[in-house]
């Protein structure tokens, strides 16, 4: 007879004989210490394998973790859009040799093992891959358990997922009807961008084209026109739609940073959701400059994967949201431990939540925003119906909500035939260069 097996019957035993326990009788007692020597037999992780599929031309890279369970897995996210074949490569040929044969049920031991496991870390390629592998056990918990991720970080905190849509126009009235339609829609909270990030149809033709600098592919902004138009945005908006919507918007750290304080200071009149990404994860001394003179609420941290970066922020109080990209800092494992962090300190959380997110990254945003108090707002996912075919489960979004199913673990599952239908496009991913009128890089 198995120890699992033998370990069921004392226990139903000791359900048996819940009188006496109660009475604190002799018998429970030994009961109790028959139970305690009992071995168990360890769930064991038999393989780790990536697998990358792009529904809509977004690469997008999920972790299958198999158990000697027979049928039971786990999925995780591991998306790293620009560098999609380098995460596969560490999943498949470190991660799976590492991980074969350990117990799934310590998530806490696997995660600190696999983290040091390649000396340096902090890098984006590895915590993704580490964070495949994390969420992917999360998920086989939940399973085990029969209960969603959410239950088993304390349960609820809301009914549901309060999210902020993307709108955006080429010129003021535009963006307007854009945000008209998305609060037609139930949605509370939108970003509002004019055009792509830094306006760049507001530049003039670049100079460095013309000198054959770069490629002619390369994309062009100027600061100038983008920092002038974004108030007189705000102010056609705010006059339209009143104060009922609240705005949001993301410089996306394109500006130097002193022309970035100075646009900060001068949207604080239209009162803010949150202003996104001022600076560069490289100028995060201009925070506390920042704070010093404007009460205007400050989200960042969509770049980063390294604690380092984050820790002061949040222990000086400097920024209002925090807006890592879970899989980027390595799964939800750090994620929560950021999130308590981060209550301490009155900073609230605003994942990352774009396209470059598979839906099963999405589902892990959603089960830590229903757990956790300090959580602020969600960057909205869009699933279409090419996702759904392929990862059955999708979260739904109703009224500007993210709603999540009840079903075990992240309640999401991969369609690997489906999957298999939609292969990574030839372009690997990278980010084209943005370029000044004379040619001079634009850091995102």
């Amino acid at each position: 007879m198995s120890t699992s097996i033998r370990r069921r019957q004392v226990l139903a035993g000791l359900a048996a004989g819940s009188s006496s326990v109660l009475l604190g009788s002799h018998t429970s007692v030994a009961q109790t210490a028959a139970v305690a020597a009992l071995p168990t037999d360890p769930l064991r992780i038999t393989r780790v394998r990536a697998i990358a599929t792009a529904p809509d031309g977004i690469r997008l890279v999920v972790v299958k973790v198999e158990t000697s369970q027979p049928g039971l897995y786990g999925l995780g996210c591991a998306t790293f859009n620009q560098r999609p074949l380098a995460v596969i490569e560490a999943v498949n040929s470190y991660l799976d040799p590492f991980a074969r044969g350990r117990s799934a049920d310590n998530i806490e031991d696997l995660w600190q093992t696999a983290y040091t496991s390649s000396y340096w870390r902090n890098g984006p390629v590895l915590n993704n891959a580490l964070s495949g592998l994390d969420m992917a056990l999360w998920d086989i918990k939940g399973k085990r358990a029969g209960m969603p991720v959410y239950q088993l970080l304390g349960g609820r905190c809301r009914f549901a997922v309060d999210l902020y849509a993307h709108a955006g126009g080429r010129d003021a009235k535009e963006t307007e009807d854009s945000v008209r339609s998305f609060v037609e829609q139930g949605f509370r909270h939108v970003r509002i961008q004019l055009g792509g990030y830094g306006s760049a149809h507001l530049s003039q033709n670049p100079a460095f084209r013309d000198a054959g600098f770069g490629l002619p592919e390369d994309e062009h902004m100027d600061a100038g026109p983008y920092l002038r138009m974004m108030p007189r945005v705000f102010e056609h908006v705010r006059a339209t739609l009143g104060d009922e919507v609240e705005l949001l918007h993301d410089v996306h750290e394109r500006v130097e940073p002193i022309e970035a304080i100075r646009l900060v200071k001068e949207l604080e009149q239209y009162r803010p959701f949150f202003v996104e990404d001022p600076f560069a994860p490289e100028q995060n001394g201009y925070f506390k400059i920042l704070r010093q003179q404007t009460s205007c609420p400050i989200a960042m941290g969509e770049l980063f994967n390294n604690p380092h970066e984050w820790t002061d922020l949040i222990t000086g109080r400097y920024i209002d949201f925090i807006r890592v990209h879970l899989s980027q800092i390595g799964g939800l494992t750090p994620a929560r431990k950021l999130a308590a962090l981060a209550e301490h300190f009155g900073v609230r959380s605003a994942w990352h939540g774009p396209g470059d997110v598979s839906p099963v990254g999405h589902a892990c945003n959603a089960h830590l925003d229903l757990a956790i108090h300090n959580f602020g707002i969600q960057e909205g996912p869009r699933f279409s119906e090419r996702l759904r075919e392929v990862f059955p489960g999708c979260p739904e979004i109703r009224d500007g909500f993210l709603h999540i199913n009840e079903l075990p673990g992240f309640g999401i599952d991969l369609d690997e035939t489906q999957a298999a239908r939609y292969p990574l496009p030839e372009d690997p991913g990278f980010w084209k260069p943005v370029r000044r009128r004379d040619g001079t890089a634009v850091r995102p």
